[in-house]
């Protein structure tokens, strides 16, 4: 099968090489084989090129994409409720190297769930990680009411854009950082109530004047390193900071003094560890406000399968608005 592979630690034009592979081993426990047709791309596929992300597999070479929308091909012992030729949208194996960026994967059976009638192979390939980090940090995590100011930093990324809109859903009152004006409009275009553009003006203050100087009821911050420190200055009184990521390259650090002295709380947001049970309900209301038009995965590309590491490179760069899908299977549908 034809694979892009990390073959060598670096920026994803140097890193990546695309090859003809072994299929993938026969699926392990836990696993479903998929054929791939879209994959989502995110920055963690990236920080993998460079070796920076806590989850990227040890051996060289190996093939990362988190995202998928595939046909199912077989599963594992004991995986049951699977039908060959279902597609179905998944978490794939990436973190031992049998990611989605190749003609086949491994997807957990976990997070394998069908792809609803009217939802497009690129929707469906970056639906399940930024709509379910969304959820869990505003609803499990946060515990997002409605009338409650949202912060949502990076509003125009691939998982600000879900939180936006998972905000929005829930009733909140949304507030969105974003860089330039492109990127502002797009988040209005998402329903942002107020955007900052943190070219022009600073994030606490522009927060702050916003909100009379109350603050942010509950900040999902999936960047880090100086957005983090802004959140800490306009926080509301009992908030919470839902640290997602480190878009920025470096995790935000918590100042515990500055904490207490200020009453509130920093919140760990990883969409792992929660059982089938728990994923399905969360997916129901997901898809429920995605019937209703509330949520929309904005797909910025669908990508051509060779043209995976420029791709790469114009996310890390901020150059992208909503997500970026790659195209594996030729016939993959950009929208529905």
């Amino acid at each position: 099968m034809r694979a892009w592979q990390t073959v060598k630690p670096g920026r994803p034009r140097d890193a990546l090489s695309l090859n003809e592979a072994a299929d993938p081993p026969q699926p392990t426990p836990g696993t479903v084989h998929l054929e791939v047709i879209a994959a989502g791309i995110g920055l963690p596929d990236a920080f993998m090129c460079r070796g920076s992300y806590a989850l990227t597999p040890s051996t060289l070479p190996f093939t990362q994409g988190q995202e998928v929308v595939g046909r199912v091909l077989g599963w594992a012992e004991g995986v049951e409720n699977r039908r060959v030729g279902d597609r179905v949208m998944a978490v794939t194996s990436f973190f031992t190297g049998n990611g989605s960026f190749a003609e086949q994967c491994l997807g957990l059976d976990e997070f394998c769930l069908p792809v609803p009638d009217g939802m497009s192979d690129a929707e469906g390939a970056g639906f399940l990680i930024p709509f379910h980090t969304a959820y869990i940090a505003l609803v499990t995590r946060g515990k997002l009411e409605a009338g409650e100011t949202l912060l949502v930093i990076g509003g125009a990324g691939g998982t600000g854009q879900a939180a936006l809109q998972v905000g929005k859903a829930l009733g909140a009152r949304v507030i969105a950082t974003a860089g330039g004006p492109e990127k502002a409009e797009f988040c209005r275009s998402l329903g942002a109530d107020h955007v900052v553009d943190y070219r022009s003006e600073d994030i606490a203050e522009g927060v702050r004047a916003a909100t009379g100087g109350r603050g942010a009821d509950a900040i999902y911050d999936p960047v880090g390193g100086d957005a983090f420190a802004s959140a800490t200055r306009c926080i509301a009184h009992e908030g919470r900071i839902l640290a997602i990521g480190f878009a920025s390259g470096d995790w935000g650090r918590v100042d515990t003094a500055h904490l207490v002295y200020n009453n509130y709380s920093v919140v760990g947001v990883i969409p792992s560890h929660y059982d089938r049970a728990f994923k399905e309900a969360a997916q129901e209301r997901l898809l429920g406000w995605w019937k209703e038009g509330k949520l929309r995965p904005r797909i910025d590309e669908l990508v051509p399968f060779e043209a995976l590491p420029d791709a790469l490179e114009r996310l890390v760069a901020g150059g992208v608005k909503g997500k970026l899908a790659l195209a594996v299977d030729p016939g993959a549908t950009a929208s529905a």
